[in-house]
């Protein structure tokens, strides 16, 4: 049997779609070159830092979205929801996590924030209702892969490390996680995350509809 009886999840790219097919989407409804929000955004050095500072609320959305839209050359107006508005919930994931907590795993939440306000990631998730706990980056002041973070999910779900299992689709902030002592596992495929998530929990995951 698994020592390991706690999951947390990261949000996007896991229980949801991928990030990137919205991201090039956005870019053609834009008549934007491929690859021009990770090079604006992930990779140019003011991209990285307003970025970051999002994901610690240390600006607000409305501002990412000013400065972003400047940087692209394309309208402010409502972009982190028109880059994301595409994805979808990734129902076998979403699902697993159910049948983990059906089970007896703690289920939690731990995902850099991308500001709630005007357009909110979670909005129709019901995160606080089907997980045990949930941690946004921004309530905290920091973002993955501060350990500070893991240790706060940690402590909201009341339990340590070598007990839980964490899911990202980043997956520098899955080895993150693996060095405070969480098993990790790197979400490409979602039925391989299941069949790896099926071992470490000892739960049968990979027949979940």
């Amino acid at each position: 049997m698994s020592n390991r009886t706690g999951l947390i999840l990261d949000f996007g790219g896991v229980l949801t779609t991928p990030l990137l097919p919205v991201v090039l989407a956005f870019e053609q409804r834009e008549g934007l070159p491929q690859g021009a929000c990770i090079s604006a955004l992930y990779q140019d050095e003011e991209g990285v830092r307003i970025t970051s500072d999002l994901e610690r609320g240390a600006v607000s959305q409305t501002e990412w979205n000013e400065i972003a839209g400047k940087k692209l050359g394309v309208s402010p107006d409502n972009l982190m929801g028109r880059i994301f508005g595409g994805l979808r919930p990734e129902p076998l994931l979403i699902n697993a996590a159910a049948t983990a907590r059906q089970a007896g795993i703690k289920v939690g939440i731990l995902s850099n924030s991308v500001g709630l306000a005007p357009w909110d990631l979670y909005h129709g998730y019901e995160l606080e209702e089907r997980y045990d706990a949930v941690v946004i980056s921004e309530h905290h002041q920091m973002r993955k892969p501060d350990s500070e973070l893991f240790e706060i999910a940690l402590k909201a779900m009341d339990m340590a490390a070598d007990q839980c299992v964490f899911v990202d689709d980043t997956e520098g902030y899955v080895r993150a996680a693996e060095k405070l002592g969480f098993a990790g596992v790197h979400n490409v495929d979602p039925k391989q995350t299941l069949a790896d998530l099926s071992t470490l929990l000892g739960v049968d995951l990979t027949a979940t509809p």
